[in-house]
């Protein structure tokens, strides 16, 4: 997480940008969309598969 920028107090931020700080996090939000994706990519490669052989 990034420090602050000198001479501020997180108290004195905007609440609408702690908001968006908490947001904008390490991706976490997109891990699930991922599995999802993941999980659609890999029966299409099986159904692919099966129609081949």
């Amino acid at each position: 997480m990034p420090a602050d920028p000198r001479g501020t107090d997180p108290d004195d931020r905007d609440p609408r940008e702690r908001g968006l700080q908490r947001r904008s996090g390490a991706g976490g939000a997109m891990s699930p969309w991922l599995i999802i994706l993941s999980i659609i990519l890999l029966g299409f490669v099986v159904y692919v598969l099966s129609a081949i052989l």
